[in-house]
């Protein structure tokens, strides 16, 4: 019998690159080999698609071989870096890199070498319909949702517009984009925010998913708020007394946490009009301009988000439930998962690091409030147009009342994870 050929798309340039990585790497393995037969597709910090040779897969992470060892420029302070840290490279010195690790695959080949695309993408250009946009063109089925649900999926602000428009329920919420603040009045956006959401208040970045760049702000303090708008918009700022009570040690560390794109802001990144691309370069040029007694940066990560989404902190019971689409096209949602934290946010070391929270299958509830989690799960999954599966995050109030949170169409595929599609299912 003549193996299906499975794409299995991981990386990415996304913030969750290694989220997906470690996912792809997951599918990979649990294909089933006597039916299938995996092509690790990793797309890199270009966006170019490499066929990656097998053994780069079991790498701890992608920067433990992208960029290759011999294409990293010095660093003293033993910073690890994505490619994009290298500079502005074309496409011949791209394909340099690539080389090292597999080969270019141009997208018009795609088609030739799978019959389906198994997408394992977090972010922009995974889940937000940019991939699945490309699929369709080239004709190859795909896991997942199609265009319109993804894009929906990926933007958290449209998310909640629609949802209330749709009458579920939904905490208040206010949207601010990343020119309002800016270049805006940032007291009166937060006298706004207040008025709207109250306090306590989520802050995050609306195009985001592993819960990078949230907060949850508790006090009404404005200078707290500035924090956590200017986290989920992916600035710093730093003024020279800050700086100048860290030791050279601590100064080295926090350059390597600001420029981490999972907690901090990653690079590039911008001071003024001027882009550096490596922390050696970022540390130095930090030392010189605060020696020059400049008394306060903005660093801008040059990535950064457009839109951020600050709402009202739900107190309930929290879960995340997994909906199925089954052969008749109808939603069927899994027993909830009861997510028990350390802490009051499911953030990304929560979510991807042992220890710090727990998973309880299914949710210590009575058995009616577990079906009225599944009903709601369902209705929203046909609401916003979701195709074959997706994870519903959500609250159950002591009341019984359920608010549904962050739809997401591509769930992670640890083995950690909420669930685990197995490829073997597809047969």
């Amino acid at each position: 019998m003549e193996k299906m050929r499975i794409g299995v798309f991981f990386g990415g340039n996304s913030r969750e690159r290694e989220v997906s990585f470690a996912g792809g790497r997951t599918v990979y393995d649990n294909l089933n080999k006597s039916i299938f037969e995996p092509i690790p597709v990793f797309v890199d910090s270009f966006g170019n698609f490499v066929l990656l040779t097998w053994e780069y897969i079991y790498k701890g992470s992608i920067r433990d071989f992208y960029p290759p060892a011999d294409a990293l420029p010095s660093s003293v302070h033993e910073f690890q870096v994505y490619a994009e840290s290298l500079g502005e490279l074309d496409r011949q010195e791209q394909g340099k890199l690539i080389n090292k690790m597999g080969s270019r695959i141009e997208p018009s080949a795609l088609s030739s070498m799978m019959d389906m695309a198994f997408l394992c993408l977090h972010g922009s250009d995974g889940e937000d319909g940019r991939i699945q946009g490309l699929l369709e063109y080239l004709r190859i089925p795909y896991t997942g949702s199609g265009i319109l649900s993804s894009t929906i999926g990926m933007n958290k602000a449209i998310q909640k517009q629609l949802m209330k428009n749709a009458g579920f329920d939904v905490p208040n919420f206010a949207t601010i984009q990343r020119e309002e603040w800016i270049s805006g009045n940032r007291q009166s956006i937060f006298e706004k925010v207040k008025a709207t959401t109250g306090l306590p208040c989520v802050v995050k970045a609306a195009n985001q998913g592993s819960s990078i760049g949230i907060s949850v702000m508790q006090e009404d303090q404005y200078d707290i708020f500035s924090d956590c708008m200017d986290k989920a918009f992916f600035i710093r700022a730093i003024s020279k007394k800050q700086w100048d009570v860290l030791d050279f040690k601590s100064k080295v560390t926090y350059v390597r946490e600001l420029c981490d794109i999972r907690e901090g802001i990653g690079m590039p990144l911008l001071i003024g009009s001027r882009t550096f691309y490596h922390p050696e370069e970022l540390l130095s040029v930090l030392m010189d301009l605060f020696s020059e007694n400049e008394s306060e940066l903005i660093l801008y990560a040059r990535d950064g988000e457009s839109t951020v989404i600050v709402e009202s902190f739900i107190e309930g019971k929290e879960f995340s439930c997994i909906v199925l689409e089954n052969e008749n096209g109808n939603p069927v949602a899994l027993p909830p998962t009861e997510i028990r934290k350390g802490k009051e946010l499911f953030d990304y070391r929560s979510k991807y690091l042992p220890g710090l929270s727990r998973k309880i299958t299914p949710i210590q509830l009575p058995d009616e409030n577990i079906q009225a989690i599944r009903g709601a799960c369902e209705q929203l999954f046909t609401s916003l147009h979701f195709n074959v599966y997706a994870r519903i995050d959500g609250f159950i109030k002591s009341d019984g009342k359920i608010i549904l949170n962050d739809p997401n169409t591509t769930s992670g595929m640890m083995p950690s994870s909420f669930s685990f599609i197995k490829p073997q299912r597809l047969e």
